[in-house]
């Protein structure tokens, strides 16, 4: 259960998920680097519109796409407070795949994997890059690039993953129908 893994939080001290029972939660792993990077904006909209509903949002900035996040944590959160006013929390930094990946994104993965980039103009610009560098890219649950989201209900369960390139007024939606 979702309630069972615990985060480190920006400042180093750790956070049992327990402490969200009973809300919505979006966990995200972002970049600041990333051309995903302006899906801030409307993250910080829905905390800022559903924060009081109900909505948590866990943001754990990972470095493993590119290199796209190669800041510090304060130099992270920085950047994202000064270029897009974030208030909602940010993490410590943290691997979400491979053998240091944090034992939340394992739980997550087995709970949803991999379905696809979709359709639009982006996923198949990701789609035509990662079958350039291995052929069965898209076969298991692994995160495949920064912003890819998971939304939990109110009772734990992971209900639904978001691929970075999925419209946010779809993620929006799906939040605002669990609150």
């Amino acid at each position: 259960m979702i309630y069972d893994y615990k985060v480190m939080t920006r400042d180093g001290s750790e956070l049992s998920l327990s402490e969200y029972k009973g809300k919505v939660i979006m966990i995200v792993n972002t970049a600041t680097g990333c051309g995903f990077t302006p899906q801030y904006a409307p993250i910080e909209q829905m905390y800022k519109d559903y924060h009081a509903k109900g909505l948590e949002i866990l943001d754990i900035p990972c470095n493993q796409f590119g290199g796209q996040a190669p800041g510090s944590d304060d130099e992270i959160h920085e950047f994202c407070t000064l270029h897009y006013n974030t208030t909602f929390p940010q993490m410590k930094k943290s691997d979400v795949n491979g053998e240091n990946e944090l034992p939340l994104y394992t739980y997550l993965k087995s709970e949803i994997g991999f379905k696809g980039f979709g359709d639009s103009e982006m996923a198949k610009k990701l789609n035509e890059m990662f079958s350039k560098m291995n052929p069965d890219w898209d076969k298991g649950p692994s995160i495949k690039w920064n912003f890819t989201k998971f939304i939990v209900d109110r009772n734990g369960k992971v209900v639904e993953r978001f691929e970075p390139t999925a419209d946010m007024k779809d993620v929006e939606n799906c939040i605002k129908s669990l609150l």
